[in-house]
């Protein structure tokens, strides 16, 4: 037996041998344990108004919360934007790559194999060392083998990695559903705005149709010799002006149509929306306890998962302190002789662990681990900043729909109290018993009135908009584990 061959069935066993004693180091995990950082969380909101159904069972729709104003043409526009939107686009291509940059940590899990095969004519020095006499000086190497490299996962560097990886794929996940989201309230908020302005447009055409019939009557008077000239600059004053509000609103719509045109995905210059002025109902809003806030708020679910991933980032840099231990195995054939390369004589191996460890980095390893301590820290404070912020939108939102209640209430007597009174002034007018400064007057406040109305409902839709974006949509924290449904430019869900 040749000397190669009685150490073999030992190197083998030594080989065998460092398998389980690497499985058994493979345990260990030097990211710290991981808590979400804590925040304060009220019992319950401070303004919650009588319209709010304080029921914390009832959810939002989950994927079409915007069905609550019951438009269809909202419906439709909320389709296309899901469709053919660039900045959605956009941000499911930046989730596709963090999808790919997580399966390309999750291949550390297993070994690396490659194969290969070469052909090369060499020639020899002839003063080359220890050069025999009879050694070819020019000869053949034929090649053809198979290598396997596994890296022991022994501190869990690549755990760490994978759950990292892992962690961000899922903040990007949230991040694509918070775009979203914010697509779609902007979308909505710019709707409901187009509609508002649609009503004040109804609302100053009425008046100029009226203003000029009185503009008319009082031409007419005048023409009698019944009033002054005055009379009739006046009417034509505010005749003017009215026309003048209606010129500037137009130009507020087509600035708003050209908005909702980029949401979509459309050319400005080829999309346009029909006016429509029927009213749209305030919907009433499910409202659960703030706690739910965290599970129902994507961008909260995105500042978490990537205070998670810093975390594991911890235990990656903490790894770089201890040595890498990579299993090595090749094998194939070697011959001068091309034919009977395959064959059992040419056959050639080699198989053994080998371990790695750095001696001296100049403080490279421990200042890598301070920065991922301090990355971890950051990313608590972000998530912590976060979350207050999200509550004190609901707060907002709540406090702002529950005083534009109160004011749309008063709005509404103090418009009907000033319509009272331009009837009042036209009869006392035609009869002579008040001057037209006084139907000036009246006409003006009637009007500021009735246009002050479709603002606060106008308003309070907006609201209600911001309102269901702060309360995250229909979106719950249970969708990460889910894949984004996505098709020809559409990411769906919500």
């Amino acid at each position: 037996m040749r000397r190669a061959d009685r150490f073999l069935p030992a190197l083998r066993r030594r080989s065998l041998l460092a398998l389980p004693v690497a499985a058994a180091l493979a345990g260990c995990n030097l990211a710290p344990a991981y808590k979400v950082p804590t925040t304060p969380v009220a019992a319950q909101y401070r303004d919650t108004g009588p319209w709010v159904l304080a029921q914390p069972a009832d959810q939002l729709p989950r994927a079409d919360w915007w069905s609550l104003y019951g438009d269809p043409r909202l419906d439709q526009l909320q389709q296309r934007l899901l469709a053919h939107n660039a900045d959605l686009a956009a941000a499911l291509a930046h989730y596709q790559q963090a999808q790919a940059l997580f399966r390309e940590a999750r291949s550390g899990y297993f070994p690396q194999i490659g194969a290969g095969a070469g052909a090369v004519r060499q020639r020899q020095s002839d003063t080359a060392p220890l050069r025999g006499a009879t050694s070819p000086a020019d000869y053949d190497t034929y090649t053809a083998g198979v290598q396997l490299s596994y890296e022991v996962d022994l501190w869990g560097q690549v755990r760490d990695t994978v759950a990292a990886g892992r962690d961000e794929a899922q903040a990007t996940a949230a991040d694509l559903a918070s775009v979203q989201l914010s697509l779609q309230a902007q979308l909505a908020d710019d709707y409901l705005a187009l509609r508002g302005i649609d009503q004040q447009l109804q609302l100053l055409q009425q008046s100029i149709d009226a203003y000029r019939k009185a503009l008319q009557l009082t031409q007419t008077l005048h023409s009698g010799g019944i009033v002054s000239g005055l009379d009739v600059a006046r009417a034509q004053t505010q005749l003017s002006t009215v026309k003048s509000q209606w010129a500037q609103t137009a130009a507020q719509r087509a600035q708003m149509q050209d908005a909702i045109a980029v949401l979509v995905g459309e050319s400005a210059s080829q999309f346009s929306l029909p006016a429509q002025t029927a009213a749209i109902a305030l919907p009433q809003i499910p409202l659960a306890v703030p706690s739910t806030l965290l599970q129902r708020r994507p961008d909260i679910a995105a500042a978490e998962r990537r205070t998670a991933e810093a975390n594991a980032g911890i235990g990656v840099a903490r790894s770089a302190y201890f040595p890498s231990l990579t299993l090595d195995a090749q094998g194939g054939f070697l011959s001068k002789r091309y034919a009977d390369l395959l064959t059992a004589p040419n056959h050639v191996w080699a198989l053994g662990p080998s371990l790695l460890f750095d001696l001296f980095d100049g403080g490279l390893r421990k200042a890598q681990v301070a920065a991922a301590k301090a990355a971890a820290d950051e990313a608590g404070a972000k998530y912590r900043g976060v979350v207050l912020a999200a509550f004190q939108q609901v707060e907002d939102n709540l406090a702002l729909l529950d005083r534009l209640g109160a004011a749309m209430v008063d709005q509404q007597a103090a418009a009907v109290a000033a319509q009272r009174s331009l009837d009042l002034a036209m009869k006392q007018y035609k009869a002579g018993a008040a001057s037209y400064l006084d139907v000036v007057q009246a006409q003006t406040a009637a009007l500021q009135a009735q246009s002050s109305v479709l603002t606060l409902g106008t308003q309070q839709l907006r609201a209600s908009v911001q309102l269901i974006r702060a309360l995250g949509g229909g979106w719950s924290r249970e969708q990460l584990a889910q894949k984004p449904a996505h098709g020809g430019g559409k990411a769906a869900g919500g």
